[in-house]
Protein backbone atom coordinates (compact mmCIF):
# COMPACT_ATOMS: atom_id res chain seq x y z
CA UNK A 1 0.00 0.00 0.00
CA UNK A 2 2.95 2.30 -0.72
CA UNK A 3 0.99 4.55 -3.09
CA UNK A 4 -2.06 4.95 -0.83
CA UNK A 5 -2.13 8.39 0.87
CA UNK A 6 -1.66 8.35 4.63
CA UNK A 7 -4.03 11.13 5.66
CA UNK A 8 -7.80 10.66 5.79
CA UNK A 9 -8.30 13.90 3.84
CA UNK A 10 -6.11 12.69 0.95
CA UNK A 11 -7.80 9.28 0.90
CA UNK A 12 -11.27 10.82 0.75
CA UNK A 13 -10.19 13.16 -2.05
CA UNK A 14 -8.67 10.25 -3.98
CA UNK A 15 -11.87 8.23 -3.53
CA UNK A 16 -14.10 11.11 -4.61
CA UNK A 17 -11.90 11.90 -7.61
CA UNK A 18 -11.88 8.24 -8.69
CA UNK A 19 -15.65 7.84 -8.37
CA UNK A 20 -16.30 11.15 -10.15
CA UNK A 21 -13.90 10.29 -12.98
CA UNK A 22 -15.53 6.88 -13.41
CA UNK A 23 -18.97 8.50 -13.49
CA UNK A 24 -17.76 10.99 -16.11
CA UNK A 25 -16.33 8.21 -18.28
CA UNK A 26 -19.56 6.24 -18.06
CA UNK A 27 -21.48 9.42 -18.90
CA UNK A 28 -19.22 9.92 -21.93
CA UNK A 29 -19.90 6.38 -23.11
CA UNK A 30 -23.68 6.70 -22.73
CA UNK A 31 -23.75 10.16 -24.29
CA UNK A 32 -21.74 9.24 -27.39
CA UNK A 33 -23.62 6.01 -27.90
CA UNK A 34 -26.97 7.82 -27.79
CA UNK A 35 -25.64 10.65 -29.92
CA UNK A 36 -24.40 8.26 -32.62
CA UNK A 37 -27.75 6.48 -32.67
CA UNK A 38 -29.66 9.75 -33.04
CA UNK A 39 -27.34 10.98 -35.80
CA UNK A 40 -27.74 7.74 -37.69
CA UNK A 41 -31.53 7.81 -37.28
CA UNK A 42 -31.75 11.34 -38.63
CA UNK A 43 -29.31 10.57 -41.44
CA UNK A 44 -31.28 7.46 -42.42
CA UNK A 45 -34.62 9.25 -42.66
CA UNK A 46 -32.99 12.18 -44.46
CA UNK A 47 -31.33 9.86 -46.97
CA UNK A 48 -34.63 8.09 -47.66
CA UNK A 49 -36.50 11.34 -48.34
CA UNK A 50 -33.75 12.83 -50.53
CA UNK A 51 -33.43 9.72 -52.70
CA UNK A 52 -37.18 9.49 -53.21
CA UNK A 53 -37.46 13.19 -54.05
CA UNK A 54 -34.54 13.21 -56.48
CA UNK A 55 -35.81 10.10 -58.31
CA UNK A 56 -39.21 11.73 -58.85
CA UNK A 57 -37.57 14.88 -60.21
CA UNK A 58 -35.21 12.95 -62.53
CA UNK A 59 -38.10 11.02 -64.02
CA UNK A 60 -39.65 14.27 -65.30
CA UNK A 61 -36.47 15.84 -66.72
CA UNK A 62 -34.91 15.57 -70.18
CA UNK A 63 -31.49 13.93 -70.57
CA UNK A 64 -29.69 17.29 -70.63
CA UNK A 65 -31.61 18.53 -67.61
CA UNK A 66 -30.91 15.28 -65.74
CA UNK A 67 -27.16 15.71 -66.26
CA UNK A 68 -27.30 19.30 -65.02
CA UNK A 69 -29.46 18.30 -62.06
CA UNK A 70 -27.13 15.45 -61.07
CA UNK A 71 -24.08 17.71 -61.28
CA UNK A 72 -25.84 20.18 -59.00
CA UNK A 73 -26.88 17.48 -56.48
CA UNK A 74 -23.56 15.59 -56.46
CA UNK A 75 -22.28 17.05 -53.19
CA UNK A 76 -20.90 15.31 -50.08
CA UNK A 77 -22.08 13.47 -48.12
CA UNK A 78 -24.50 12.25 -50.82
CA UNK A 79 -22.74 11.57 -54.15
CA UNK A 80 -25.03 11.14 -57.18
CA UNK A 81 -24.20 9.77 -60.64
CA UNK A 82 -26.11 8.50 -63.72
CA UNK A 83 -25.38 5.13 -65.26
CA UNK A 84 -26.66 3.35 -68.34
CA UNK A 85 -26.81 0.04 -66.47
CA UNK A 86 -26.91 -0.98 -62.83
CA UNK A 87 -23.57 -1.56 -61.11
CA UNK A 88 -22.92 -5.05 -59.89
CA UNK A 89 -23.38 -5.46 -56.13
CA UNK A 90 -22.49 -8.50 -54.01
CA UNK A 91 -25.14 -11.18 -53.73
CA UNK A 92 -25.43 -10.52 -50.02
CA UNK A 93 -25.74 -6.77 -50.58
CA UNK A 94 -29.27 -6.70 -49.23
CA UNK A 95 -28.95 -9.66 -46.91
CA UNK A 96 -28.78 -7.46 -43.82
CA UNK A 97 -31.51 -6.09 -41.59
CA UNK A 98 -30.59 -2.52 -42.45
CA UNK A 99 -30.47 -3.19 -46.21
CA UNK A 100 -33.82 -4.98 -46.17
CA UNK A 101 -35.46 -2.16 -44.22
CA UNK A 102 -34.12 0.55 -46.53
CA UNK A 103 -35.13 -1.49 -49.57
CA UNK A 104 -38.69 -1.85 -48.27
CA UNK A 105 -38.97 1.84 -47.36
CA UNK A 106 -37.82 2.91 -50.84
CA UNK A 107 -40.41 0.61 -52.42
CA UNK A 108 -43.06 2.22 -50.27
CA UNK A 109 -41.97 5.69 -51.40
CA UNK A 110 -41.28 4.91 -55.10
CA UNK A 111 -43.67 2.02 -55.79
CA UNK A 112 -43.07 -1.69 -55.93
CA UNK A 113 -42.65 -1.76 -59.70
CA UNK A 114 -39.50 0.35 -59.37
CA UNK A 115 -36.21 -1.60 -59.45
CA UNK A 116 -34.11 -0.78 -56.40
CA UNK A 117 -30.76 -2.20 -55.29
CA UNK A 118 -29.37 -1.48 -51.85
CA UNK A 119 -25.98 -2.11 -50.21
CA UNK A 120 -25.85 -1.45 -46.48
CA UNK A 121 -22.87 -3.23 -44.88
CA UNK A 122 -23.67 -4.11 -41.28
CA UNK A 123 -21.38 -4.97 -38.38
CA UNK A 124 -24.14 -7.37 -37.29
CA UNK A 125 -23.55 -9.54 -40.38
CA UNK A 126 -26.23 -10.97 -42.68
CA UNK A 127 -29.62 -11.21 -41.08
CA UNK A 128 -30.86 -14.67 -40.30
CA UNK A 129 -34.18 -15.82 -41.67
CA UNK A 130 -36.12 -14.18 -44.48
CA UNK A 131 -34.79 -12.25 -47.47
CA UNK A 132 -34.35 -8.64 -48.38
CA UNK A 133 -37.63 -8.63 -50.17
CA UNK A 134 -39.65 -9.99 -47.29
CA UNK A 135 -38.62 -8.58 -43.91
CA UNK A 136 -40.84 -9.76 -41.12
CA UNK A 137 -43.65 -7.56 -39.87
CA UNK A 138 -44.68 -4.05 -40.83
CA UNK A 139 -41.63 -2.31 -42.34
CA UNK A 140 -42.29 0.96 -40.49
CA UNK A 141 -42.54 -0.86 -37.18
CA UNK A 142 -39.42 -2.80 -37.98
CA UNK A 143 -37.65 0.42 -38.94
CA UNK A 144 -38.61 2.05 -35.67
CA UNK A 145 -37.61 -1.06 -33.75
CA UNK A 146 -34.16 -0.96 -35.28
CA UNK A 147 -33.91 2.85 -34.78
CA UNK A 148 -32.40 3.09 -38.24
CA UNK A 149 -29.10 2.25 -36.54
CA UNK A 150 -26.97 2.12 -39.67
CA UNK A 151 -23.51 1.93 -38.15
CA UNK A 152 -22.06 1.59 -41.64
CA UNK A 153 -22.96 5.16 -42.60
CA UNK A 154 -19.59 6.35 -41.36
CA UNK A 155 -17.71 3.25 -42.54
CA UNK A 156 -15.44 3.46 -45.62
CA UNK A 157 -18.07 1.68 -47.78
CA UNK A 158 -21.03 3.81 -46.72
CA UNK A 159 -24.58 3.16 -48.06
CA UNK A 160 -25.04 2.47 -51.77
CA UNK A 161 -28.49 2.74 -53.45
CA UNK A 162 -29.27 2.20 -57.16
CA UNK A 163 -32.69 3.10 -58.60
CA UNK A 164 -33.90 2.55 -62.15
CA UNK A 165 -35.44 5.62 -63.76
CA UNK A 166 -38.53 5.51 -65.94
CA UNK A 167 -36.61 5.59 -69.27
CA UNK A 168 -34.25 2.72 -68.35
CA UNK A 169 -31.32 4.76 -67.03
CA UNK A 170 -30.01 4.13 -63.52
CA UNK A 171 -29.09 6.65 -60.83
CA UNK A 172 -26.53 5.66 -58.19
CA UNK A 173 -26.46 7.22 -54.72
CA UNK A 174 -23.50 6.78 -52.36
CA UNK A 175 -23.92 8.18 -48.83
CA UNK A 176 -21.34 8.35 -46.05
CA UNK A 177 -21.92 10.13 -42.72
CA UNK A 178 -19.26 12.85 -42.25
CA UNK A 179 -16.63 11.92 -39.70
CA UNK A 180 -16.81 15.44 -38.24
CA UNK A 181 -20.29 14.73 -36.91
CA UNK A 182 -19.01 11.76 -34.92
CA UNK A 183 -15.91 13.47 -33.50
CA UNK A 184 -15.75 14.38 -29.83
CA UNK A 185 -16.94 17.98 -29.49
CA UNK A 186 -14.21 20.00 -27.74
CA UNK A 187 -16.80 22.28 -26.14
CA UNK A 188 -18.46 19.35 -24.42
CA UNK A 189 -15.14 17.98 -23.20
CA UNK A 190 -14.19 21.41 -21.86
CA UNK A 191 -17.51 21.73 -20.07
CA UNK A 192 -17.18 18.31 -18.47
CA UNK A 193 -13.62 19.16 -17.39
CA UNK A 194 -14.87 22.37 -15.76
CA UNK A 195 -17.59 20.40 -13.96
CA UNK A 196 -15.00 17.86 -12.78
CA UNK A 197 -12.68 20.57 -11.42
CA UNK A 198 -15.57 22.44 -9.78
CA UNK A 199 -16.85 19.30 -8.03
CA UNK A 200 -13.34 18.39 -6.88
CA UNK A 201 -12.85 21.92 -5.52
CA UNK A 202 -16.11 21.80 -3.59
CA UNK A 203 -15.25 18.27 -2.40
CA UNK A 204 -11.86 19.46 -1.14
CA UNK A 205 -13.48 22.22 0.92
CA UNK A 206 -16.12 19.82 2.24
CA UNK A 207 -13.58 17.11 3.14
CA UNK A 208 -11.35 19.65 4.84
CA UNK A 209 -14.31 20.94 6.83
CA UNK A 210 -15.34 17.42 7.84
CA UNK A 211 -11.84 16.26 8.83
CA UNK A 212 -10.90 19.40 10.76
CA UNK A 213 -12.46 18.08 14.01
CA UNK A 214 -10.27 14.97 13.70
CA UNK A 215 -7.16 17.16 13.49
CA UNK A 216 -8.33 19.08 16.55
CA UNK A 217 -8.95 15.78 18.38
CA UNK A 218 -5.45 14.53 17.50
CA UNK A 219 -3.89 17.81 18.70
CA UNK A 220 -5.89 17.63 21.95
CA UNK A 221 -4.81 14.02 22.53
CA UNK A 222 -1.16 15.03 22.02
CA UNK A 223 -1.54 17.95 24.42
CA UNK A 224 -3.25 15.67 26.96
CA UNK A 225 -0.10 13.57 27.17
CA UNK A 226 1.79 16.66 28.32
CA UNK A 227 -0.85 18.33 30.48
CA UNK A 228 -3.87 16.57 31.97
CA UNK A 229 -5.43 19.96 32.68
CA UNK A 230 -5.35 21.12 29.10
CA UNK A 231 -8.43 23.11 28.08
CA UNK A 232 -11.26 20.78 26.97
CA UNK A 233 -12.36 20.38 23.37
CA UNK A 234 -15.30 22.53 22.23
CA UNK A 235 -18.34 20.29 21.88
CA UNK A 236 -19.69 21.66 18.61
CA UNK A 237 -20.22 20.59 15.02
CA UNK A 238 -22.02 17.49 13.69
CA UNK A 239 -23.54 15.00 16.10
CA UNK A 240 -20.72 12.45 15.73
CA UNK A 241 -18.08 15.13 16.32
CA UNK A 242 -19.90 16.41 19.40
CA UNK A 243 -20.10 12.89 20.79
CA UNK A 244 -16.38 12.27 20.19
CA UNK A 245 -15.46 15.60 21.82
CA UNK A 246 -17.72 14.88 24.80
CA UNK A 247 -16.20 11.40 25.24
CA UNK A 248 -12.69 12.86 25.03
CA UNK A 249 -13.47 15.55 27.62
CA UNK A 250 -14.99 12.92 29.93
CA UNK A 251 -11.86 10.79 29.60
CA UNK A 252 -9.67 13.81 30.36
CA UNK A 253 -11.66 14.61 33.51
CA UNK A 254 -11.47 11.00 34.70
CA UNK A 255 -7.72 10.81 34.12
CA UNK A 256 -7.14 14.09 35.91
CA UNK A 257 -9.33 12.98 38.84
CA UNK A 258 -7.51 9.63 39.01
CA UNK A 259 -4.07 11.27 39.11
CA UNK A 260 -5.20 13.78 41.73
CA UNK A 261 -6.67 11.03 43.92
CA UNK A 262 -3.51 8.92 43.62
CA UNK A 263 -1.35 11.91 44.50
CA UNK A 264 -3.49 12.71 47.54
CA UNK A 265 -3.33 9.09 48.69
CA UNK A 266 0.44 8.96 48.39
CA UNK A 267 0.76 12.32 50.11
CA UNK A 268 -1.38 11.04 52.96
CA UNK A 269 0.67 7.84 53.19
CA UNK A 270 3.87 9.87 53.16
CA UNK A 271 2.55 12.13 55.90
CA UNK A 272 1.44 9.17 57.99
CA UNK A 273 4.81 7.46 57.58
CA UNK A 274 6.71 10.48 58.79
CA UNK A 275 5.26 10.16 62.29
CA UNK A 276 6.43 6.57 62.98
CA UNK A 277 9.79 7.33 61.32
CA UNK A 278 10.23 10.29 63.68
CA UNK A 279 9.30 8.11 66.71
CA UNK A 280 11.79 5.49 65.59
CA UNK A 281 14.52 8.12 65.33
CA UNK A 282 13.82 9.17 68.92
CA UNK A 283 13.91 5.58 70.15
CA UNK A 284 17.25 5.02 68.42
CA UNK A 285 18.79 7.31 71.01
CA UNK A 286 17.89 4.72 73.67
CA UNK A 287 19.94 1.98 71.98
CA UNK A 288 23.35 1.58 73.59
CA UNK A 289 24.93 -0.51 70.83
CA UNK A 290 26.58 2.00 68.43
CA UNK A 291 26.80 -0.49 65.52
CA UNK A 292 23.13 -1.45 65.73
CA UNK A 293 22.11 2.19 66.08
CA UNK A 294 24.08 3.12 62.94
CA UNK A 295 22.44 0.37 60.88
CA UNK A 296 18.97 1.35 62.01
CA UNK A 297 19.67 5.00 61.19
CA UNK A 298 20.67 4.06 57.64
CA UNK A 299 17.46 2.07 57.24
CA UNK A 300 15.37 4.98 58.46
CA UNK A 301 17.17 7.39 56.15
CA UNK A 302 16.48 5.11 53.20
CA UNK A 303 12.81 4.85 54.17
CA UNK A 304 12.60 8.64 54.43
CA UNK A 305 14.29 9.06 51.03
CA UNK A 306 11.90 6.59 49.41
CA UNK A 307 8.87 8.38 50.85
CA UNK A 308 10.13 11.79 49.72
CA UNK A 309 11.12 10.55 46.24
CA UNK A 310 7.76 8.87 45.72
CA UNK A 311 5.95 12.04 46.68
CA UNK A 312 8.20 14.07 44.35
CA UNK A 313 7.48 11.62 41.54
CA UNK A 314 3.74 12.10 41.94
CA UNK A 315 4.12 15.86 42.19
CA UNK A 316 6.07 15.82 38.92
CA UNK A 317 3.14 14.12 37.17
CA UNK A 318 0.51 16.47 38.58
CA UNK A 319 2.58 19.66 38.47
CA UNK A 320 0.60 22.88 38.12
CA UNK A 321 3.57 25.17 37.45
CA UNK A 322 3.04 27.61 34.58
CA UNK A 323 5.32 27.52 31.54
CA UNK A 324 7.31 30.64 30.68
CA UNK A 325 10.43 31.59 28.65
CA UNK A 326 13.60 30.38 30.43
CA UNK A 327 17.25 31.27 30.10
CA UNK A 328 18.57 27.74 29.69
CA UNK A 329 22.19 28.91 29.79
CA UNK A 330 21.75 30.53 33.21
CA UNK A 331 19.80 27.55 34.59
CA UNK A 332 22.46 25.00 33.54
CA UNK A 333 25.35 27.17 34.72
CA UNK A 334 23.72 27.67 38.13
CA UNK A 335 23.25 23.92 38.62
CA UNK A 336 26.82 23.21 37.53
CA UNK A 337 28.15 25.84 39.97
CA UNK A 338 26.22 24.17 42.78
CA UNK A 339 27.90 20.87 41.93
CA UNK A 340 31.30 22.55 41.78
CA UNK A 341 30.77 23.87 45.30
CA UNK A 342 30.36 20.28 46.50
CA UNK A 343 33.63 19.22 44.87
CA UNK A 344 32.30 17.98 41.52
CA UNK A 345 33.40 20.37 38.76
CA UNK A 346 31.39 20.24 35.51
CA UNK A 347 32.42 21.68 32.14
CA UNK A 348 29.74 23.41 30.07
CA UNK A 349 30.08 23.72 26.29
CA UNK A 350 27.77 25.44 23.80
CA UNK A 351 24.96 27.89 24.38
CA UNK A 352 21.27 28.26 23.63
CA UNK A 353 20.67 31.14 21.23
CA UNK A 354 17.34 32.21 22.71
CA UNK A 355 15.12 31.52 25.72
CA UNK A 356 13.15 28.28 25.69
CA UNK A 357 9.62 27.89 27.13
CA UNK A 358 9.39 25.62 30.17
CA UNK A 359 8.51 25.24 33.84
CA UNK A 360 11.43 26.60 35.88
CA UNK A 361 11.28 24.45 39.02
CA UNK A 362 10.43 21.27 37.11
CA UNK A 363 13.26 21.73 34.61
CA UNK A 364 15.68 22.51 37.40
CA UNK A 365 14.65 19.23 39.04
CA UNK A 366 15.04 17.26 35.79
CA UNK A 367 18.50 18.63 34.90
CA UNK A 368 19.57 18.29 38.52
CA UNK A 369 18.59 14.59 38.52
CA UNK A 370 20.64 13.99 35.35
CA UNK A 371 23.66 15.71 36.90
CA UNK A 372 23.29 13.72 40.14
CA UNK A 373 23.21 10.46 38.19
CA UNK A 374 26.34 11.48 36.28
CA UNK A 375 28.14 12.30 39.57
CA UNK A 376 26.98 9.06 41.21
CA UNK A 377 27.98 6.73 38.37
CA UNK A 378 30.34 8.70 36.14
CA UNK A 379 33.09 9.91 38.42
CA UNK A 380 34.69 13.31 37.99
CA UNK A 381 34.76 13.70 34.19
CA UNK A 382 31.32 15.27 33.67
CA UNK A 383 30.46 17.54 30.74
CA UNK A 384 27.30 19.36 29.70
CA UNK A 385 26.71 20.22 26.03
CA UNK A 386 24.10 22.79 24.95
CA UNK A 387 22.85 22.60 21.35
CA UNK A 388 20.23 24.93 19.86
CA UNK A 389 18.66 23.61 16.63
CA UNK A 390 16.11 26.39 16.26
CA UNK A 391 13.08 24.15 16.83
CA UNK A 392 14.44 22.55 20.01
CA UNK A 393 17.20 22.78 22.60
CA UNK A 394 19.28 19.71 23.52
CA UNK A 395 21.00 19.47 26.89
CA UNK A 396 23.44 16.54 26.98
CA UNK A 397 24.94 15.41 30.31
CA UNK A 398 27.92 13.16 29.57
CA UNK A 399 30.11 11.12 31.92
CA UNK A 400 32.92 8.56 31.68
CA UNK A 401 31.36 5.90 33.86
CA UNK A 402 30.72 2.24 32.99
CA UNK A 403 27.73 3.01 30.77
CA UNK A 404 24.73 0.70 30.41
CA UNK A 405 23.96 -2.54 28.63
CA UNK A 406 21.72 -2.05 25.60
CA UNK A 407 18.81 -3.92 27.20
CA UNK A 408 18.89 -1.53 30.17
CA UNK A 409 18.78 1.75 28.21
CA UNK A 410 14.98 2.02 28.51
CA UNK A 411 14.50 -0.11 31.59
CA UNK A 412 16.27 2.39 33.87
CA UNK A 413 13.40 4.84 33.27
CA UNK A 414 10.98 2.53 35.08
CA UNK A 415 10.03 3.76 38.57
CA UNK A 416 12.08 2.22 41.40
CA UNK A 417 14.37 0.30 39.02
CA UNK A 418 18.04 0.46 40.02
CA UNK A 419 20.98 -1.08 38.20
CA UNK A 420 22.82 -1.41 41.51
CA UNK A 421 21.34 -4.70 42.74
CA UNK A 422 22.24 -4.24 46.38
CA UNK A 423 19.49 -1.59 46.68
CA UNK A 424 21.91 0.52 48.67
CA UNK A 425 20.70 4.10 48.62
CA UNK A 426 24.20 5.48 48.86
CA UNK A 427 25.28 3.73 45.65
CA UNK A 428 22.06 3.07 43.75
CA UNK A 429 19.69 5.88 44.77
CA UNK A 430 15.95 5.30 45.03
CA UNK A 431 15.36 4.43 41.37
CA UNK A 432 13.10 7.44 40.71
CA UNK A 433 15.52 10.10 39.45
CA UNK A 434 15.33 9.25 35.73
CA UNK A 435 11.60 8.53 35.93
CA UNK A 436 10.94 11.95 37.42
CA UNK A 437 13.21 13.66 34.86
CA UNK A 438 11.53 11.94 31.89
CA UNK A 439 8.03 12.73 33.22
CA UNK A 440 9.00 16.40 33.50
CA UNK A 441 10.46 16.42 29.97
CA UNK A 442 7.47 14.67 28.42
CA UNK A 443 5.04 16.95 30.25
CA UNK A 444 6.66 19.84 28.33
CA UNK A 445 6.54 18.04 24.97
CA UNK A 446 10.12 16.81 25.09
CA UNK A 447 11.91 13.62 26.09
CA UNK A 448 15.07 12.17 27.60
CA UNK A 449 17.22 9.62 25.76
CA UNK A 450 20.22 7.64 26.91
CA UNK A 451 23.10 6.34 24.80
CA UNK A 452 26.56 4.97 25.46
CA UNK A 453 29.52 7.17 24.55
CA UNK A 454 32.35 6.06 22.31
CA UNK A 455 35.32 5.43 24.52
CA UNK A 456 33.15 4.61 27.54
CA UNK A 457 30.55 6.47 29.54
CA UNK A 458 26.94 7.49 29.15
CA UNK A 459 25.10 10.44 27.62
CA UNK A 460 21.71 11.62 28.88
CA UNK A 461 20.08 13.90 26.28
CA UNK A 462 17.25 16.20 27.41
CA UNK A 463 15.26 17.50 24.40
CA UNK A 464 13.10 20.61 24.94
CA UNK A 465 10.90 21.83 22.06
CA UNK A 466 10.48 25.55 21.50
Amino acid sequence: MRFVPQSLRARLMLLLAGVLLLAQLLGFAVHFRDRDEILEQVAGYNLLQRIAGMVEVLDRLSPEERQAFVRAMDLPPLRVSLRDTAAELPDEAQDTIEGALLHRMLHLELGRERKVMVLVPSSQGPRKGGSAKSPPGNPMQAMMARHMGWGSMHSPEGVVVQVELGHGEWVLFRYQLPAELLAWPPGLLGGLLIVLLAVLGVSFVAVRWLTRPLSALAAAADALGRDLRHSPLPEEGPLEVRRAAAAFNTMQRRLSRFVDERTRILAAVSHDLKTPITRMRLRLELIDDPGLREKLERDLEEMQALVDSTLDFMRGIAAREESRPLDINALVEALCEDLADTGHPVRVRGRARAPCPGRPMALKRAIGNLLENAVRYGGEEIEVFLEDNGDCVKITVADRGPGLADELIEKVFEPFYRVEVSRNQQTGGTGLGLSIARNIAQAQGGDIRLRNRSGGGLEAILILPR
